[in-house]
């Protein structure tokens, strides 16, 4: 299995930054397809954003488009969702997740997910 560890979330004011990290284990993470999937108290979960497997390609809903960056370091098995200019609609608990079929970002079936991590922001 693919155990995935969710760190960085906290409290914030409107307008600051987190950097969210999402450790991985497995031989062939640099093949995995990544994502960040969020969910609001009282909202379904919601996609934030995912990566390709060698991190050369991303793709972001449009709420967070030109604030939120999702990348990767193979090297360290980690997946990062650096979060600026945030809102308290972007209040949630945010996790990763893994799609070990696939290394591009289309068609992925996210299979394996980590516990979340806690995001408030203030306004």
């Amino acid at each position: 299995q693919v155990q995935l560890v969710e760190s960085g979330g906290g409290l914030v004011q409107a307008g600051g930054s987190l950097r969210l990290s999402c450790a991985a284990s497995g031989r062939t993470f640099s093949t995995y397809a990544m994502g960040w999937f969020r969910q609001a108290p009282g909202k379904e979960q919601e996609f934030v954003a995912a990566i390709s497997g060698d991190g050369s390609s991303t793709y972001y809903t449009d709420s967070v488009k030109g604030r939120f960056t999702i990348s990767r370091d193979n090297a360290k098995k980690t997946v990062y969702l650096q979060m600026n200019s945030l809102k308290p609609e972007d209040t949630a608990i945010y996790g990763c997740a893994a799609d070990p079929t696939t290394s591009g970002i289309a068609g992925t079936r996210f299979t394996y997910w980590g516990q979340g991590t806690r995001v408030t922001v203030s306004s």
